[in-house]
């Protein structure tokens, strides 16, 4: 695995939904030099549909759906290090980090060449800030999107007697695009919707109500709902009440008002003011130097993520908009939050790509090791575990799926109806009973 192989680097990635997809690819691309891209699939509520992936856009040289103790077993079965991945990405829930980190330290013990192992945040980190970064130490780099972060991160760290050393402050790895420089004709105001975010229903009528007003109200601008999946598909979180399906209440629509689908990066290439409550599409925006409005209306709440923009200059009110009032951000913030719109973004992923070259440079790297364990977290990390088909030792438990061999054709058939079956559920099912159990 020495950084002189006359082989292109071979980045792998895991991932559980299509935003950690897109985060975890465009972040191999840039801690790495033109690698070859290798996707994983973990199996779950939220595995990307073809659609969604086709929506990310993003091509790898291979792309397949594993479970936890599939990868784990592929991991482990490299009798070589060249057959190695020369870095690991796990572009997972922090649950998920954790369980991989123990299962590869097992996979990998012994072994005085591994891969170097990554891992990180797809967007803001607004809310569990301790138990995420807990459960994503063990890698060899934890990257932190802004100089706010990284700071947060080693505080987390340190705090807890844990090695800091492995946060790497870097940046989004999709913030891109051609800056704003003029308005378009039509003017065009893009509300970006989230799955759970607020998550009642008279919240997001109200949001969507207030979208549709300001369509009537100014009737020359285009007005667009941006939606992040089709009802039936999951994203990183899951949505029980699609705007989709709320707007088909709403009755008449505005002939200026409709939806869009696609990627955020090319919504924005025709927006001139990008609304929402907490979206990262948000810093997106900002990073083109597009108006960004973060709404105020149903409350500035940790529970929300609107908190995060405190002191940004962006926090208004639908009233303020409708009035025309453009929020105004504020320079400092943007730089602290990783948004480079003067041009220094490029170098944000520098210190990580010298990391990576360093580590990989030195051949033989120490084992990994989580700060959980089962004297640390005793009554936490076994249930972590399991959820993913492991043993305290990191070893897969009898009768895990895919513990022994790959599936065949008719497993996988059988997968595919199961997993439609379990959304299904989760969509559909699942929310009636809550709200049955609230009468």
């Amino acid at each position: 695995m020495p950084a002189s192989t006359p082989n292109p680097l071979r980045a792998v990635v895991l991932a559980d939904s299509d935003t950690r997809w897109k985060w975890g690819a465009l972040t191999a691309s840039r801690i790495m030099s033109d690698p070859r891209l290798d996707g994983c699939l973990l199996r779950g509520r939220a595995t990307p549909t073809p659609r969604q992936l086709q929506e990310v856009g993003i091509r790898a040289d291979s792309l397949r759906e594993v479970t936890a103790v599939e990868f784990l077993r592929e991991m482990a079965a490299a009798p070589e290090a060249d057959r190695l991945p020369d870095v690991v990405v796990l572009a997972l829930v922090g649950g998920g980090v954790q369980a991989i980190l123990h299962g590869l330290a097992r996979a990998w013990q012994g072994r005085a060449r591994r891969p170097v192992v990554v891992t990180g945040y797809v967007g803001v980190v607004y809310e569990k800030l301790a138990d995420g970064l807990l459960l994503r130490h063990g890698a060899d780099l934890v990257l932190a999107n802004s100089a706010q972060d990284a700071e947060r991160f080693r505080g987390v760290y340190a705090g807890v007697g844990a090695d800091d050393s492995s946060v790497v402050e870097t940046a989004l790895p999709f913030l891109d695009g051609e800056p704003y420089t003029a308005p378009h004709d039509p003017y065009t105001v893009v509300f970006a919707a989230q799955p759970s975010v607020p998550e009642t229903r008279a919240e997001r009528t109200y949001l969507l109500d207030r979208l549709i007003q300001h369509a009537r109200k100014h009737p020359h601008r285009e007005v667009l709902l941006k939606l992040r999946s089709k009802p039936g598909e999951h994203t990183t979180h899951i949505e029980e009440l699609p705007y989709q399906r709320l707007a088909q209440r709403a009755g008449a629509l505005p002939e200026n008002f409709r939806t869009v689908y696609g990627h955020m990066g090319e919504v924005l290439d025709r927006t001139d003011l990008l609304v929402t409550v907490s979206s990262t599409a948000a810093l997106e925006s900002l990073h083109r130097r597009v108006p960004t409005a973060v709404l105020t209306d149903v409350g500035v709440r940790e529970k929300l993520g609107n908190h995060h923009f405190l002191g940004s200059g962006c926090l208004t009110s639908w009233d303020r908009l409708d009035a025309g009032e453009l929020p105004e951000p504020e320079p400092t913030w943007l730089a602290r939050q990783g948004v480079a719109a003067d041009g220094a973004y490029e170098k944000s992923f520098d210190a990580a790509r010298e990391r990576v070259a360093t580590l990989l440079a030195r051949g033989e790297l120490p084992p990994l090791r989580p700060y959980y364990t089962t004297t640390t977290a005793p009554g936490y990390l076994p249930g972590i575990l399991t959820r993913h088909h492991l043993a305290a030792d990191g070893s897969p438990l009898p009768g895990a799926p895919g513990a022994d061999k790959g599936p065949g054709p008719v497993r996988q058939v059988v997968r595919r109806a199961a997993r439609g079956a379990y959304r299904h559920g989760v969509q559909r099912v699942a929310p009636v009973i809550r709200r049955m159990g609230e009468l």
